[in-house]
């Protein structure tokens, strides 16, 4: 089990899909699909809805708030982002969306070294307290 720092609370299940580069949710993220759309991703094309979706750190603006809480709000957003940088701007969004829609997004941060250990795992379990645990698929 890791214990990582909350952002956003929220119970949050699924398979991982770890990104190789960061991602901005204004842009390169189309929120009605949930599909990553950025020509020079690495992952491009890749479906994040419903996934705990791993990354270094987010790439983008104080747009990304919107784009996340939309995403959160159609269903198409990762059921729970964990960052090794923290992310205040994807805080926001998904708090905007527990408050408007009642819809959870958990917004976790761990180490660098945390990361990368949950980037082996095929599926991760977290709880509102950020208690992480592997889970398979």
């Amino acid at each position: 089990m890791i214990r990582a720092r909350v952002l956003n609370a929220a119970e949050a299940h699924g398979p991982v899909l770890a990104l190789d580069e960061p991602l901005s949710f204004w842009g390169a993220f189309e929120p009605r699909t949930g599909v990553i759309l950025d020509v020079h991703h690495p992952q491009r094309g890749a479906c994040v809805a419903g996934t705990v979706l791993l990354m270094r750190e987010s790439k983008g603006s104080g747009s990304a708030p919107g784009a996340i809480a939309e995403a959160i709000r159609l269903g198409t957003a990762p059921a729970a982002i964990i960052l090794a940088a923290p992310d205040i701007n994807l805080a926001i969004g998904a708090d905007v969306a527990a408050t408007l829609y009642g819809r959870h997004c958990a917004i976790l941060s761990v180490s660098e070294g945390e990361l990368l250990e949950l980037s082996r795992a095929s599926a991760l379990r977290i709880s509102a307290a950020g208690e992480i645990r592997f889970e398979t698929v």
